[in-house]
């Protein structure tokens, strides 16, 4: 983004959103698998829809799961029982799976890589550990310092309403809330900068009468009020560019929100890829994360990208930064890493991608083993990756995920001021 007046928006979902509902559930059943067996195969995709949930793709593990209980204890947990599910019911809901065996093709490309390793490889990774990327693809990572933890602000926004909206509803604060819901948040910015919230769209799903009241334009009312109250006066009070006036609140405009979740919609697995990065603000390579073990580049790569990016920006050396990885399917090594910083950089891009390669081994391997990414559900009680699977994958505070860590900023500035003016 360059240094203009402009408007940007962003937006989130909740978990009870049909298309999260298969994130969570394809998320779900790979940390039931990566717990019991860490090398289990995993690409789990998930669609759900009126009164039915399939579960179909390709897993090869020494361990079974029960994926059917798997998927109830999900739909559960999001929220969707009996009347409260709104038409959709984790106890009578048809559960088919259909699942095949990872290609023998794609393992054998995966399991060893085609090259040997580079002179920045890490050594904790043996050359039998040198697997290759699970796929082709180009993955983006992206920082900037408009948020303490370093993201977009649109998106942050965002992320953060739908979030408390889920909360006030399983607190039982807002106990006439369904599970479906949705956020939007425009941001103006003035010259490249965020400057005003120019509007907060929020559309959450809701019991057809509320406490007693059954007349649609009274209900609405009583949501606009609760919603305004609870969850984004609650939201940007801890904001340090608040609502103001000027800023327009938009709640339900389509007037009416009953019907949601499976069904209302068809959800899909990986359908809301913008909302899990960025919001529309950094590039995005295409690839969904959800239900895919860490050999799949297109899941952990684009954590490392974004490990990179935020140690770029919190040490100083831009304000903001996109990094562009790019794999080959049996192949450790990136065939390419740009990094770009819109301007903003300290150093030229081409300095820092020399820094880049010099202080992060981004092959697969490497990646897994320093976030330790086929560890991480069993560390975390079973459940890791379905938390990510609603309310974004980066930037979280609400969880310990390791490539929000900013452990290499300090050697990035030193090593950054001592070849350069720019210190």
């Amino acid at each position: 983004m360059s240094n203009k007046n402009f408007l940007f928006t962003s937006e989130s979902v909740t978990e009870g959103h049909p298309d999260k509902v298969c994130d969570q559930i394809s998320d779900a059943i790979l940390d039931s698998l990566l717990t019991k067996c860490p090398q289990s195969r995993v690409a789990a995709e998930t669609t759900v829809t009126t009164g039915m949930a399939l579960v179909c793709g390709e897993i090869t593990s020494d361990c079974y799961v029960d994926i059917p209980q798997v998927v109830r204890n999900t739909i559960k947990n999001i929220g969707y029982i009996g009347r409260e599910g709104g038409g959709f019911d984790y106890k009578t809901c048809a559960v088919l799976t259909s699942i095949d065996e990872q290609s023998c093709d794609i393992a054998g490309g995966v399991n060893k890589a085609l090259e040997t390793r580079s002179e920045n490889a890490d050594t904790s990774v043996s050359e039998t550990e040198a697997i290759g990327a699970g796929d082709q693809g180009i993955m983006f990572g992206y920082a900037c310092n408009e948020t303490p933890e370093l993201m977009p602000l649109p998106i942050s926004l965002a992320h953060k309403l739908s979030y408390k909206l889920a909360q006030v509803r399983k607190q039982g604060i807002l106990n006439y809330l369904r599970p479906d819901g949705k956020s939007q948040v425009t941001v103006e910015y003035i010259n490249g900068k965020p400057a005003k919230i120019h509007t907060v769209l929020i559309s959450t799903q809701h019991d057809p009468e509320i406490n007693g009241e059954c007349d649609n334009s009274k209900v609405q009312e009583i949501i606009r009020n609760d919603i305004k109250k609870y969850v984004i006066d609650a939201v940007f009070a801890n904001e340090e560019i608040k609502i103001d006036s000027e800023t327009k609140i938009l709640v339900n405009p389509s007037g009416r929100f009953v019907v949601g979740g499976p069904q209302g919609d068809a959800g899909l697995t990986g359908r809301k890829i913008i909302v899990d990065t960025y919001g529309g603000y950094s590039r995005h390579g295409g690839g969904a994360f959800s239900g895919k073990d860490p050999t799949k580049v297109d899941r952990s790569a684009a954590y490392a990208a974004r490990y990179v990016a935020k140690n770029i920006v919190a040490a100083g050396l831009a304000e903001k930064c996109e990094i562009e990885l790019a794999y080959a399917i049996g192949v450790a090594e990136p065939v390419s890493v740009m990094v770009d910083t819109f301007g903003t950089g300290k150093i030229s891009d081409e300095e820092l991608s020399v820094l880049v390669q010099k202080n992060f081994d981004l092959r697969p391997a490497a990646i897994i083993n320093g976030f330790d990414l086929r560890g991480l559900p069993a560390k975390n009680g079973g459940k890791f990756y379905q938390l990510l699977a609603a309310y974004g994958h980066m930037g979280r505070t609400d969880i310990n995920v390791p490539w929000e860590s900013v452990d290499k900023a300090e050697t990035l500035k030193s090593q950054a001021c001592s070849s350069s003016a720019c210190c």
